[in-house]
């Protein structure tokens, strides 16, 4: 009888999730949308024809054009790369940030603990949404700021989530054995504290990937995001908001694109939420 082996049974429980399965389904076609844009984009995403502006959705443009005259279904294409780029990028960031800060806090415990999550405390206080508008102002529009905004205001969960993870498994038996066999703080945390204290942190960076996703739009939208031209989906939303009810397929189109993409993570992160937790294993 093969043996079943702890990943293998976490693949076996995330594949049964059918909603995780579509999730993971959404996501693989916006990673290769976004891979092979330049083959799929019927258009140049950025050629202006002033001759067919505001073209209803047909033959020649499937999703119609903009008040330039440029192909919606070549920008939205294209808009699958900032969305990727921005999400992951960002929620990387943010976990990379919080998880040092977590497992330090975690670990430590005591005045450590208290000074992180006091900083940490100072981000939470901060909408989202408005504290990443300041970082933008000061630093200038453009995708690495967004990103960086994105995940300064992000990481806060990320550390709680860790240190509380840790906090149940820092006393376990295997963390014991390695400090009685003096194995260094750094060892201890590297390979045995977060290894099993990481599964929280994936399943919320999975959700997050969305959230990363709306946000960034939300900037476009607010005109403190990429800039104008850049084919994404915020900025086709805010060139549309002037024709709501006459040319309806101008928004629609890149609100369905907003709403699948999260659907995918949120049921991609339900799904791995699911598979990782000890509990329901």
């Amino acid at each position: 009888m093969a043996r079943v082996t702890q990943w293998g049974e976490i693949r076996h429980r995330f594949l049964a999730n059918k909603l995780a399965v579509v999730g993971l389904g959404l996501v693989l076609l916006l990673f290769l949308t976004a891979l092979f844009a330049p083959l799929l984009a019927p258009h140049d995403p950025y050629a202006q024809d002033l001759t067919n502006t505001l073209q209803d959705p047909g033959s020649g443009h499937l999703l119609g054009t903009d008040a330039l005259g440029r192909d919606q279904l070549s920008r939205i294409i294209y808009g699958t790369r900032i969305a990727v780029v921005i999400g992951l990028a960002s929620i990387f960031l943010a976990c990379l940030i919080g998880i040092v800060i977590g497992a330090l806090a975690g670990y430590f415990g005591r005045a450590t603990d208290s000074v992180l999550m006091r900083i940490a405390d100072v981000f939470f206080a901060f909408p989202l949404l408005i504290g990443a508008i300041v970082i933008i102002i000061v630093m200038g529009r453009g995708i690495m700021p967004v990103i960086i905004s994105l995940a300064i205001f992000s990481w806060p969960t990320v550390s709680r989530l860790l240190r509380s993870s840790i906090l149940s498994v820092r006393e376990a038996d295997y963390v014991l054995a390695a400090r009685a066999l003096g194995a260094d703080t750094r060892r201890i945390i590297v390979r045995h504290i977060i290894p099993n204290s990481i599964a929280a942190v994936m399943a919320y960076a999975a959700f997050s990937v969305g959230g990363a996703i709306v946000a960034e739009a939300s900037l476009s939208f607010l005109g403190v995001g990429v800039s104008p031209e850049v084919p994404e989906w915020g900025n086709m939303l805010a060139a549309a908001k002037d024709f709501m009810g006459v040319k309806d397929f101008l928004w629609t189109y890149p609100s369905i694109a907003i709403v699948l993409t999260v659907l995918g993570f949120v049921f991609v992160g339900d799904g791995l939420r699911d598979a990782l937790d000890p509990k329901l294993r």
